[in-house]
């Protein structure tokens, strides 16, 4: 048996001149898409968590770029390119922790140097921007596929934060993984963790699944651990904003408690994302940035303070899961698992090696 989920979630859509931004933080009440023409929109839509999700944030600030370059009015290519970068760095570094959206804003720069006029320059941007865009429905996609083959058919699977069509192009990662599973027939059940302090399990996650129409419960992040000793889960699905050579993962913070919890309970703990979240600059985990959020977040819960006045805080957005924690990774090229060093790295020329072949396909099918 298979089923079709006929939805459709995306974050961020494109009409030609403008983009279109799902405010995520109003679900899932309403849904509510912020237009804009201005770059600067996109940049405080991405600091706000208007958009969020590493993939998400990374084709928002692709498409960024070319609300920029379209807005600059500059005859010289030299001061043109000049005067993008300058914007194209405030866009990279609208989030630190997540590689997705610096690697999205080089790509596009790396675009736009290559080009011989402004016009061009303008015109390609928009055309990376969109390609980069649906790359990334693709990748989900057969990540998804490829994740699904892991699950048991008749499994319960837990997961964290959000990792599904709103934090990627339109499909998903870890919710990508659990979507094939479902399409295929399987009578799966899932766990989502609330995720604390914006909620994104109970406000995101949840509302995507069940639009999904997939069985799932919502539990507070210190339910995990009880729910996995009573045997309930079979396996957890997360996300990643960056993972680094080693395999070491940053994802939303709590899933470094939640990976220690799935090891103490035998409970295969799988890591789902694009090869564009592979960050192999890095040794480890211990050289990714880690974003500190306003302590407003953890105080308050819908305008309304939760906690006595004079009260300090600690908010990291992330923490790092090491990679002995880390049952596998699953990206678009393949299963990647211990030792990471070489499988992450061989994922990653299998890449080169897929779009080196596309583009001699595509160069002999112009040249004959």
């Amino acid at each position: 048996m298979t089923r079709k989920t006929s939805i459709e979630i995306v974050p961020v859509k494109w009409s030609g001149d403008s983009l279109y931004i799902l405010d995520q933080t109003k679900l899932p009440h309403k849904q509510i898409f912020v237009e804009t023409r201005e770059w600067r929109t996109v940049v405080n839509a991405i600091k706000n968590m208007q958009v969020r999700g590493a993939p998400a944030i990374g084709i928002t600030g692709a498409y960024g770029v070319a609300l920029a370059a379209a807005d600059i009015e500059e005859d010289d290519q030299g001061l043109f390119l000049k005067r993008l970068k300058g914007v194209a760095d405030e866009i990279a570094t609208a989030r630190p922790t997540a590689v997705n959206l610096g690697w999205a804003v080089n790509r596009m720069m790396s675009v736009a140097n290559a080009m011989s006029s402004i016009k061009q320059i303008k015109q390609s941007l928009i055309d990376e921007a969109v390609k980069i865009h649906t790359e990334d429905v693709e990748a989900n996609r057969r990540i998804g596929a490829l994740g699904a083959e892991l699950l048991s058919r008749d499994g319960s699977i837990m997961t964290h934060c959000n990792a599904g069509a709103l934090a990627t192009g339109g499909y998903g990662t870890a919710l990508g993984v659990i979507r094939a599973a479902w399409e295929k027939g399987g009578q799966i059940h899932v766990y989502a963790t609330e995720t604390r302090p914006l909620l994104q399990g109970a406000r995101l996650t949840a509302w995507e699944l069940v639009q999904m129409g997939i069985p799932t419960d919502l539990i507070v992040d210190s339910a995990a651990g009880s729910v996995m000793a009573n045997r309930s889960v079979d396996c957890v699905v997360v996300g990643a904003d960056r993972i680094a050579g080693n395999g070491d993962v940053a994802n939303k913070i709590g899933t470094y408690s939640l990976s220690i919890l799935a090891k103490e309970h035998n409970v295969p703990f799988y890591v789902a994302a694009p090869i564009s979240t592979l960050d192999l600059s890095l040794s480890s985990g211990r050289d990714i940035p880690i974003e500190e959020r306003s302590g407003d977040e953890v105080l308050r819960l819908n305008q309304c303070s939760i906690a006595p006045e004079g009260v300090g805080t600690r908010n990291p957005a992330f923490d790092v899961t090491p990679n002995k924690y880390v049952t596998a990774i699953i990206t678009e090229m393949g299963v990647a698992r211990s030792p990471y060093r070489e499988s992450l790295l061989r994922m990653v020329e299998n890449r080169k090696e897929t779009l080196s072949a596309k583009t001699e396909q595509v160069t002999g099918d112009h040249s004959g």
